[in-house]
């Protein structure tokens, strides 16, 4: 069991510190750039949806005029508790107070990612009222026919109702976009080189970058998954009193079946937290993204 402490592993401590931070690169989360933030109480919402529309005709002069209702439904949105806690000695923060707030500062993060992983890929929710996209239809975007692929992903999401509207892709996705030529071989996605970082939208739609997006294939699975693309408008996520991030240094921790008397070690503990729910009205207004490589037998 190890505590982060001036003696952990990988940390150096000469005689000074440079104030420069290595590490990867943090984002935020991918659904919750996408999809639209409710309201969301602790003990649960209840969303009313509408299913239909009334239905206007064409009526000749004195004729009666047409009746038609609209058609409605609910859906029941839970929020339940991503967590972390991450132990930390005095010393750390003190001689060390770069990296210190590095840490502190990405431990936020780490939530986002919990939940981004969990709507895109988990097979079993966190509870019940929890939605996600694992089940959505699965299209192949790859480098033989890209733009032709985009375009099937486009109708399976309008053929359903919806209309794309956005794309959460890994950086394996963006390769894929990146790849795509016209028969000149000049890039489909980007029109200039010199001032383009990367595709930012496709067929009209933004595009989020998204680690989380990304997985690879294992048995019994559809192939590697490189994205999701979606009617975001259909889907819906809430926190309850947002990112909660508190320190203590009296508390007892379990850590690795051990437990730690902060107090007692000189020791302090930064615990970060969400309440958070995700639902949406049709899984079918999504299409799960592959790249068509499937390596498992």
């Amino acid at each position: 069991m190890a505590n982060m402490a001036r003696n952990t592993a990988g940390v150096n401590l000469p005689l000074s510190v440079s104030d420069e931070i290595w590490g990867t690169l943090q984002e935020a989360s991918a659904v919750m750039q996408l999809a639209r933030k409710i309201n969301l109480p602790g003990s649960g919402v209840t969303v009313p949806m509408v299913t239909g529309d009334a239905v206007a005709s064409w009526v000749n002069e004195t004729d009666e005029k047409p009746v038609s209702d609209s058609t409605v439904s609910s859906k029941s949105i839970t929020p339940y508790k991503i967590a972390v806690i991450e132990t930390f000695s005095n010393e750390f923060k003190r001689d060390i107070p770069g990296l210190y707030a590095e840490l502190a500062r990405r431990l936020p993060a780490a939530l986002a990612l919990a939940f981004d992983k969990t709507v895109f890929h988990a097979t079993t929710a966190p509870g019940s009222n929890f939605d996600l996209l694992e089940g959505a239809p699965v299209l192949t975007v790859d480098a033989t026919n890209t733009y032709a692929d985009l375009v099937a992903v486009d109708a399976s999401i309008s053929n359903a109702g919806g209309v794309l509207n956005g794309f959460a892709l890994s950086p394996k996705g963006r390769g894929v976009l990146l790849a795509a030529t016209d028969s000149t071989n000049r890039p489909l996605f980007i029109s200039n080189l010199q001032t383009e970082n990367g595709v930012s939208s496709v067929l009209g739609s933004p595009v989020v970058l998204s680690r989380a997006a990304y997985k690879a294939d294992a048995a019994g699975d559809d192939g590697e998954v490189i994205g999701f693309a979606g009617d975001w408008s259909s889907a819906v996520y809430g926190t309850v009193n947002g990112i909660e991030v508190s320190m203590s240094d009296q508390a007892t921790v379990t850590k690795g079946g051990t437990q730690l008397n902060l107090w007692q070690r000189n020791m302090f503990a930064l615990r970060a937290e969400v309440e958070i729910g995700f639902a949406v009205s049709n899984l079918n207004h999504f299409v799960k993204i592959t790249s068509g490589v499937n390596s498992v037998a």
